[in-house]
């Protein structure tokens, strides 16, 4: 069973349709048992990273989400859910993310003929060996919405970058962490490829 974490953001329930679709047992929930039983744990989103770091404490999730990192559960970030696993955004000065990998959010710099948000489809470019990539091409197209970025600490846990007026740090595993700041629910084939591959870790080794 994949747990979806509810803290009331958007997009949450395009990501819950996209594993059943898959075939995935998946419930969305807050409850702190029901998260550290599952299987798998996701954290979807869209939206402000001030708003969503003060539901995720208003809710009680930040300590169960570094409970479940702690555990080794697998955990996956989507767009926000990306975000709020690292320190800090340019979207909220002064708020706190969650601080489980290290690196800052920025806003995506202005430049002629850009627009922010960068919304639509861009190509990956494929490094590091990352888990959630096996069996998806290079240059494969994603899709995005977002008007912040990622800029890791440590480039070894960045799988897959994109081009967008700067380098993007599209997604990043380290153990049993992985973030994509693309939405995998809605990128077609090889979106829920990545989504399959995820809901895969830890089941081929059983």
């Amino acid at each position: 069973m994949i747990a979806i974490l509810d803290y009331d953001a958007g997009n949450i329930k395009s990501v819950e349709k996209a594993l059943q679709l898959l075939g995935e047992e998946t419930v969305l929930t807050r409850d702190r048992d029901t998260i550290l039983s599952a299987e798998k744990v996701i954290l979807p989103g869209v939206g402000a990273f001030g708003d969503a770091m003060a539901n995720l404490e208003k809710f009680g999730l930040v300590d169960v989400i570094h409970e479940v990192v702690d555990r080794g559960i697998p955990f996956l970030g989507i767009c926000l859910g990306l975000q709020l696993l690292f320190e800090s955004s340019e979207e909220s000065p002064g708020v706190k993310g969650l601080g489980v990998l290290k690196g800052r959010i920025l806003r995506i710099p202005e430049a002629e003929g850009l627009k922010i948000p960068h919304m639509g489809w861009n190509s990956l470019h494929i490094q590091n060996k990352g888990r959630l990539f096996k069996d998806i091409p290079e240059d494969t197209y994603v899709y995005f919405v977002h008007s912040y970025y990622l800029q890791a600490e440590d480039e070894q846990i960045v799988k897959a970058t994109c081009e967008y007026g700067t380098t993007i740090h599209a997604s990043v595993e380290e153990g049993n962490v992985f973030a994509c700041q693309f939405h995998p629910e809605k990128s077609s084939r090889f979106g829920l490829q990545i989504l399959k591959n995820f809901a895969a870790i830890g089941r081929e080794e059983k």
